[in-house]
């Protein structure tokens, strides 16, 4: 995520006509009614098979918040060294994401926000799935310094500029990092908060202008965590949030320049709609959405 730019039943993380399972075959699709079918995401653009098509959200498993490793500087310790990314992302797969219908306490991080840019294809997206850019989070704006709320109870397991580490990245950050320090670019990234919600998922706060809260400490849902910006690559104050589980195994691609340009790796941990797990809001949509449909 260097430049930033879940009421149905299953995980719409987005209907994908070409997923398939990991042997090759179509992904199976739940014939329950009133659940929209899971699917999975593969690399578009590489030439490659899928990669671990696995149906997200299947499972659940209990969590409890995490404590974030002790904050060190990108180059050098945890964060800066050439694992980190696959670290974060092998340090749950043995366990199974939640079914995004099974998480609650969930709340809007802004008040009275509009939706100006939903999750899913989108031109302004930065991430691939099946050939598509794709935007892998909602974008909500009121006005520049407006409260930000976090959405769920959890620990902040990243607070500023540098979070990369935590976002979810499949690959070696050393390239990024390394491109980042020599040209002196970290102001150009977005204030970005990291939040571990207890649940198996992480929430994304990000282009945030000045923050509140700070790595490891305890938050509530509702509890003002910052105020909303412009940071980073973005053409008005709004808040982008994301939504994902360090255990899914399903993989959003990378835009080729943003590879080219950031030398950011090849691909993230797939993210769910937020729209799955956030309240019922007239104009935008939520939970209640979903309620009543069949996956046809």
């Amino acid at each position: 995520m260097a430049t930033l730019m879940l009421v149905g039943a299953a995980a719409l993380v987005w209907r994908s006509p070409a997923a398939t399972s990991a042997g090759g075959a179509p992904a199976p699709r739940s014939g329950a009614p009133g659940r929209v079918a899971a699917q999975a995401f593969a690399l578009s653009g590489s030439g490659a098979p899928p990669a671990a098509a696995v149906l997200p959200g299947q499972g659940q498993a209990a969590f409890a918040p995490t404590a974030p490793a002790p904050p060190t500087t990108p180059g050098g310790g945890p964060q800066g060294s050439a694992s980190m990314a696959s670290r974060d992302h092998a340090a749950m797969v043995a366990t199974t994401p939640a079914p995004p219908s099974t998480l609650t306490g969930y709340a809007w991080p802004i008040a009275h926000p509009r939706l100006t840019l939903p999750f899913g294809p989108s031109g302004w997206g930065t991430r691939i799935v099946d050939g598509q850019l794709f935007h892998d989070g909602v974008d909500l704006a009121t006005f520049c310094n407006d409260r930000i709320m976090a959405a769920h109870d959890g620990v902040v397991l990243a607070a500023g500029r540098h979070f990369d580490g935590y976002i979810g990245w499949v690959g070696s950050l050393d390239a990024y990092y390394r491109y980042i320090n020599t040209r002196h670019l970290w102001f150009d990234l977005p204030n970005v908060v990291i939040v571990d919600d207890g649940n198996g998922y992480r929430s994304i706060y990000a282009h945030m202008w000045k923050l509140t809260v700070r790595v490891g400490q305890h938050v509530r849902a509702g509890q003002l965590i910052g105020y909303e910006g412009m940071t980073g690559h973005a053409t008005g104050c709004h808040l982008h949030y994301g939504l994902f589980s360090p255990s899914e195994t399903a993989t959003f691609g990378t835009e080729p320049k943003s590879i080219r340009s950031w030398h950011e790796p090849p691909a993230e941990i797939a993210r769910i709609d937020p729209l799955l797990v956030l309240p019922y809001r007239k104009g935008i949509g939520g939970v209640a959405t979903l309620l009543g449909t069949e996956d046809g």
